[in-house]
């Protein structure tokens, strides 16, 4: 059984005050949370979930949906709605199962493709487990896992768990393949909660949007490569200039909305610090153990 564990986290930190201090941004994002994940429940779930509820039961044996044990914000833990695109395995409710191609149904390989089989997590967006966009939510026993391997990776919940995210749009989102992939991860998720603002939240909602577009029509996303090309993507990078590696991808990561590409300077030297603050990011490896 998954014991709850609650993260101690440091009101003291530069990082905490930080996220305190937009207390503003929070309240109006919680806002947009409630009337965007209202209207697509009324204008998409309403008629999108029955029918893919019922390709699932035509499909595979099993339950329509997927519940499992995340962890939120604060490291609670809440359970988080997916459509099942596994043959159906009881123990995959609490315990991390190897997914292979053997057991993810054909249904089910396009509601991931897709990420269409996360649309039920619309409703924990409603319950107020989960905002719109956010770091993905883990399991705890995946978050206890990373955690060991990264320093400080805890602190990104320090915000709310999202239906997609930075790293999701940088093309790192599905299954894990390789060590340099979580700090990735971790990486664009640390840069989004020092950042988070409404600008950065509707450019991520147009990414996402655009490459469900884009796989619909060519059957490809736009950053599917960035995860399997990790390796070749880091290999230069030295550890001790990281941070410098870490600015130089958020000053050139939007062309779309140019404007978000002055954020850096305008928080000046307060994201100096807080990089400090995490020693994840600070002082990480990029060789693969």
């Amino acid at each position: 059984m998954i014991q709850e564990k609650r993260l101690p986290l440091r009101k003291t930190t530069v990082l905490r005050k930080y996220v305190d201090n937009k207390r503003s941004y929070f309240v109006c994002k919680r806002i947009v949370d409630i009337l965007f994940a209202t209207v697509i429940i009324i204008t998409v779930l309403s008629w999108l979930l029955p029918v893919l509820a019922l390709l699932i039961k035509l499909t595979s044996k099993g339950p329509v949906f997927f519940l499992q044990k995340r962890t939120g914000r604060g490291g609670r833990s809440f359970i988080c709605y997916k459509l099942r695109t596994l043959e159906h395995n009881p123990v995959g409710q609490t315990k991390h199962t190897e997914i292979n191609e053997d057991s993810v149904t054909p249904l089910g390989w396009f509601l991931r493709q897709s990420n269409l089989d996360e649309l039920p997590q619309f409703f924990n967006v409603l319950l107020g487990h989960m905002s719109v966009v956010g770091p993905r939510p883990h399991m705890h026993a995946d978050c206890d896992t990373f955690s060991a391997l990264i320093p400080g990776y805890k602190f990104r919940n320090l915000v709310k768990p999202g239906i997609t995210g930075l790293a999701q749009v940088k093309g790192y989102h599905g299954k894990i393949i390789s060590q340099e992939c979580i700090y990735k991860r971790f990486e664009w998720d640390a840069w989004y909660v020092q950042q988070a603002g409404m600008q950065l939240d509707i450019y991520i909602i147009y990414k996402t949007a655009w490459q469900l577009v884009r796989f619909l029509v060519k059957g490809r996303k736009g950053n599917e490569g960035a995860a399997a090309n990790v390796k070749r993507e880091t290999a230069n990078v030295k550890p001790a200039n990281t941070k410098s590696a870490i600015g130089n991808r958020e000053s050139a990561m939007i062309p779309e909305f140019s404007s978000l590409a002055n954020i850096e300077s305008t928080n000046g030297s307060m994201q100096s610090a807080m990089v400090s603050e995490i020693p994840g990011l600070a002082n990480r490896k990029t060789e693969i153990q």
